[in-house]
């Protein structure tokens, strides 16, 4: 019996007191505090009494709200943003906003709306964003539009509307994005139109509508910041109905799965008599001829993507106003094959998701001496000693693509034609360089550079020399020799770098010094590698930066990493196996006082023990003081046991003894 007692004592000395406190959940995600918060899809049926009344921004989506009444919103007064997407919303009555006058955006999409009031939106004195997508309206009289004049932007998206004619009541001088896109529009007369002039710069949708007629006159000296009128069959039609009218964008585009008729010069010809700056045609099949071109003389925007095309016509004329050419998803072989100089002004050239091996060539863009912008990502350029040769005069370039391609080589000096680059992204593309000089070492000017995922030589402490004006470098995905980040990297010369990525690198530790020279540095992601909590000496060096270590093995965090971690401004320590025990008190201590710093706490958990495998840290509290009281006791009581056993032990020596 004294034997089981003895046990009892110590299992309950030994036994770890490390069962947090579990603190109850909020339904509501809160995104900043008393003013934004999340209730979406959490099957609630009215609003949480809990919302303070100085919510300004509340996302409902997906919740069971079936109607909207006076009272619904009359406690949330200062709410400017409310999204009731797919709440099931069928009756919205009489005066249902009045209590909320500063509300300023409405989202009902996808609710199957029966009724809405006649002063259903006349509390709001400016509301200037209203969505009624998807809520199978067949008459835009259904609207109460009579105290929307401040309205800015109407999406109208499939619904089953056959006009565009806005009621005589409603003030569209406001209006900048009127939205028709996927409806059953097929005619638009000279009435439609005119209810829209009010408008200034307004950008109208009418995307997949099967629109087959355009009464004549009816855009008659119109002006319009936009019109898409994307997936028309047959574009003639069209152009004719938009004569003498002025547009800054016009889509006239298709889809990749609707048959269109092929575009031939004819067909074009109205484009002569509107005036437009920028034309996207994309997924259409043209005939291979120069006349195709005759009515863009006028364009500074030209977009083609996806239009099959295998080489541009050698005898384009006029189209010196061009600034901005887009050829993405094409299939050229070649890239003189799209005849750069018929585009001697170009700024901005797009040849992205090329479907053919594309050959860079020798001076294929030599004649754009002002092009600025060229993006080559995704074409599968072939393999070549990069870049002088195809870069040829691109003096003025300042952002260059060519991420997701095949493996190149980098010499030194390997962008000697163009040192005026801002932004260079090799991303997913393999990068053989020399071991010196840099192959960047002309870039003074290059703020940007990605070389994520390019199996770059990390160890070589040349490679980024040079490169004195870099703000945002990202090596991710590139592993690192054994591991471990050295203090004598290929960072140090780096001295005006912000933002610096490293994640998935393989890294397990972090030397000493090893940021020691990027004291402007601003933000640090170091997610998904191997780093634990031994292994970030190097962060004592950085001060007031944001500190990404999500997705790493940190168990336990020394004492001697805390300050560090409090010289940081944000703290990113999600999906870690943290040690929510007594051995990682002072951390866990520390989190608790400092979560004002931590970035995602909602998937900061504990990783042992097991009891509290996946809750929240914030959620947990232990109480270790009365783990030293225990410890005491339980020595205390080895002690007594000892000096009870000697005793016995010499009791029965000296009677031994005395019995000889």
């Amino acid at each position: 019996m004294a034997g089981s007692m003895c046990y009892l004592l110590l299992v309950s000395l030994l036994t770890p007191p490390c069962v947090g406190t579990i603190l109850a959940a909020q339904m509501c995600t809160e995104v900043a505090v008393n003013l934004t918060y999340n209730c979406e899809n959490l099957g609630l049926k009215e609003i949480p009494e809990r919302l303070p009344a100085t919510t300004k921004f509340l996302e409902f989506s997906f919740n069971y709200l079936p109607d909207i009444q006076n009272s619904t919103f009359s406690r949330l007064r200062d709410l400017v943003y409310l999204d009731l997407t797919r709440c099931e919303i069928s009756w919205i009555h009489e005066d249902a906003f009045e209590n909320n006058g500063e509300l300023s955006t409405i989202i009902l999409t996808g609710n199957p709306l029966i009724f809405v009031a006649d002063t259903a939106f006349e509390g709001p004195r400016a509301l200037k964003h209203l969505s009624l997508t998807q809520t199978g309206m067949t008459s835009i009289t259904f609207i109460p539009m009579q105290n929307l004049e401040n309205l800015e932007t109407l999406h109208l998206g499939s619904n089953h509307l056959s006009s565009i004619q806005l009621p005589s009541t409603f003030l569209a001088h406001n209006l900048k994005v009127l939205d028709f896109e996927l409806n059953a529009i097929h005619h638009i007369t000279k009435k439609d139109i005119a209810s829209l002039k009010q408008a200034t710069n307004l950008s109208l949708n009418l995307k997949g509508n099967n629109i087959r007629d355009i009464e004549d006159g009816a855009f008659y000296q119109t002006t319009f910041q936009n019109l898409n009128f994307g997936g028309i069959f047959d574009v003639s039609f069209m152009l004719k109905g938009l004569q003498n009218s002025t547009t800054h964008t016009l889509w006239l585009g298709s889809f990749q799965d609707v048959d269109v008729l092929d575009t031939t010069p004819a067909m074009l010809e109205g484009l002569c008599n509107i005036s437009v700056e920028a034309l996207n045609i994309q997924s259409r099949h043209f005939s291979e001829s120069a006349a195709i071109f005759q009515c863009f003389t006028g364009l500074k925007e030209l977009d083609l993507t996806q239009s099959h095309w295998k080489k541009l016509p050698s005898a384009i004329e006029g189209m010196n106003q061009l600034r901005k050419l887009v050829l993405n998803q094409n299939s050229f072989d070649d890239l003189c094959q799209i005849n750069a100089a018929s585009f001697p002004s170009l700024t901005h050239l797009h040849i992205k998701g090329n479907e053919h091996k594309l050959d860079l060539g020798t001076g294929c863009l030599e004649k754009l001496k002002n092009l600025q912008h060229l993006d080559l990502s995704h074409s599968k350029v072939a393999p070549s000693t990069c870049c002088n040769s195809p870069l040829r005069n691109l003096s003025h370039l300042q952002h260059l693509n060519l991420s997701y391609n095949e493996p190149q080589t980098l010499q030194g000096e390997a962008f000697r034609e163009c040192p005026q680059l801002e932004l260079l992204d090799f991303a997913f593309t393999h990068l053989h360089t020399d071991a010196s000089p840099s192959p960047f070492q002309n870039l003074q000017l290059l703020q940007v550079l990605n070389l994520s995922n390019c199996l770059i030589e990390t160890s070589n402490p040349q490679l980024l020399v040079g490169l004195q004006s870099l703000q945002y470098l990202d090596l991710g995905g590139n592993p690192f020799r054994s591991g471990l980040l050295t203090k004598d990297n290929m960072l140090q010369p780096l001295d005006n770098l912000q933002v610096l990525i490293l994640s998935s690198c393989g890294l397990t530790a972090l030397e000493q010094q090893a940021f020691g020279s990027l004291g402007k540095l601003r933000y640090l992601d170091l997610q998904h590698n191997i780093l634990t909590g031994s292994g970030l000496a190097a962060l004592s060096d950085l001060k007031a930066t944001h500190l990404n270590l999500a997705a790493n093995s940190i168990r336990i965090i020394p004492p001697s990493v805390l300050p560090a971690f409090s010289q940081q401004n944000i703290i990113n320590l999600s999906h870690n196996p943290l040690d929510c025990t007594c051995s990682n008190i002072h951390f866990l201590r520390w989190y608790r006082e400092n979560l004002h710093k931590i970035s995602d706490p909602e998937e900061t958990t504990c990783g042992d023990p097991p009891a509290l495998r996946g809750v929240k840290l914030s959620n947990v509290t232990l109480s270790c003081t009365l783990l030293v009281v225990r410890l005491i006791f339980l020595v205390l009581f080895l002690l007594i046991i000892i000096a009870m056993v000697i005793l016995l032990v010499r009791r029965y020596i000296i009677r031994k003894y005395e019995n000889i």
